[in-house]
Formats: structure tokens, sequence, C-alpha cells
């Protein structure tokens, strides 16, 4: 939620509410789009028994309910400024979760990718529906670890009385502590250096694989460039951890455009990568895409 500004600065009404329409707009279009991809995924057993489509489902929820949050926020932002603490800490932890667990998830749908193509033999026993199950799971958990601790160190130094308080609802003004911000750049280099390296792992073994006469090579091709797609989905992830620094460049450019760069970076950062999600499976999935277009359609 580092998007929201800090600074007593506000928009005029015209500007707020053509900002927070749009904002509103593209959440309903998104909302819509991955509401008839749960549904085409809940209708069809043969979806909800492939570990693939598993995986991409818990992606296209992880992006909605992401994306809802930081609309709220951001909305929220406008129409009250301050709200309470404890209830402005629900959403902050919940859309970190969501934040943190994307990278994680984009990592387990790469090995997936991987056992297919270059273990396509042992497929079947490597990649079950418990084991996908137990993987979201350790996602889950480790998504977790950053709000968790967040919480508990603020619990430790913070008074008593202090999520009773009325706050501007940003990650930085309600956990305060020093120790906070360092602690979370050490579990995002972790995080991220983990699922860049699987990424990488995963494209060459797929590539090599690709040129060996006996792999299909068209599956192959789908699946290495199913993975690059994943690979610009995590840069655009990383975006949210550099964006105040890019931030406070461009207002150093551009000092009299706080506002707008703060939106600009809102809609580009948080908003354009769930659209990456329906466009990798929902449009590029031959068998997804048979069913979604029908239930779409209607």
């Amino acid at each position: 939620s580092s998007f929201i500004s800090q600074a007593p600065v506000k928009d005029t009404f015209a500007a707020a509410l053509v900002k927070n329409v749009v904002a509103v707009l593209v959440w309903l279009t998104l909302s819509l789009t991955n509401g008839t991809m749960v549904h085409t995924f809940l209708r069809h057993p043969l979806f909800s028994e492939d570990p693939r489509y598993i995986l991409f489902i818990s992606m296209v929820v992880n992006d909605a309910i992401q994306l809802t949050l930081l609309t709220a926020l951001y909305v929220v932002s406008y129409v009250f400024y301050k709200v309470q603490a404890s209830g402005c800490c629900v959403l902050v932890m919940c859309a970190v979760l969501t934040t943190r667990n994307t990278p994680l998830i984009l990592a387990g749908m790469a090995i997936e990718r991987y056992v297919a193509i270059c273990h396509a033999l042992h497929y079947q026993h490597i990649c079950t529906l418990r084991r996908t199950l137990l993987l979201l799971g350790l996602v889950l958990l480790l998504g977790a670890a950053p709000p968790l601790s967040d919480l508990l160190i603020t619990l430790a130094v913070e008074r008593p009385d202090f999520f009773l308080s009325w706050i501007f609802c940003d990650h930085s003004l309600l956990f305060r502590d020093p120790r906070i911000y360092y602690k979370n750049c050490a579990f995002d280099a972790t995080y991220f250096s983990f699922v860049f390296l699987t990424l990488v792992y995963t494209y060459v073994r797929i590539v090599l694989a690709a040129r060996a006469a006996s792999t299909d090579r068209a599956s192959a091709r789908k699946a290495r460039n199913t993975v690059l797609l994943h690979g610009l989905q995590l840069l655009l992830c990383m975006l949210t951890f550099v964006m105040p620094s890019m931030q406070a460049f461009l207002l150093l450019l551009f000092p009299g455009k706080i506002l707008e760069i703060r939106y600009v970076n809102f809609l580009l950062v948080y908003i354009i990568p769930r659209f990456l999600s329906p466009m990798i499976y929902g449009f590029r999935d031959e068998r997804f895409r048979k069913y979604w277009s029908r239930c779409f359609t209607c």
C-alpha cells in the first residue's frame, strides 16, 4: 500500500472522482474475467483434477483478492482518509500476504511445466493432487510469514491502545518500527532470489529438452514461452518493491506532479500485472479457452 500518498496533498474533487471511477471500472472488468475463470474451473471436473489448472486458478484467486484489497485501500484513502488502525491492519496484512504469494505460486507453476516436459513419463507420479495441495499450503505459510512477523513486532513495541487510534492506512504508517523494513528486505531478497533461480533453471532445462529429438517440440516451445511469461510476471512483481525509490526519483524530476506520478504507478505496478494471468492460461491454453469462452459468452 506504499503507493498511497503520505503527504497532505489532495486532488480536486473532479480529479479524485475520475481516478476512483477508473480504478473501480478496472477492478470490475478484472473481477468479471476472473469470476468466469473460477466458474469454468469449478464447473468442469477435468480442470480440478489437473495440477496445472489448480495452480493456475490459485493464481487467479490470489490476484483477484489482491486487486480487491488494493482497490479498497485506494478508494478508502480518498473517502475516509483515516481509518482505525485495527481495520487497516487486516487490510494491509491480507494485501501483503497476497503480494508475497504471487512469486511463490509462479515458481510452483514453472516447476510443474518443467516436470511435464522434462519428466513426462513420471508426471502422473510426481505432480499428484495431494502434492499440489501441499505446495499451495507451503506457499500460504511462506507468504504469511512477513505480515505475521510485522504484527508480532508491532504488538511488542507499540502502545496497547495503538490499534484503536485513527491513521492514514499505509504499511509504513501502521508498522513503524525500523526493524520491520530491514526484515522485509531480507524476506523479499530471499523469496525473489529463489523464484528467479527457479525460473532460470526450468527455462534452460525446457530449452535443452526442446532440442532433443524425442521431445515434442511444439509442447516444449509452448512451455518455454509460458515460463518466459512467468518471468515477465516476476519482473512486474519486483516493481512493487522498487517503486518507492522509483517514485522518489520521478518526484525529483517532476516535483509538481506528485499525485499524477503515484496514480500512474498504482495502475502500472498494481493493476496492469493482474491482466497477465488471464492472458497466460485463459487465452493461450486451448483446452481451457474452449470451455471458458462458452462461460464468458453466456
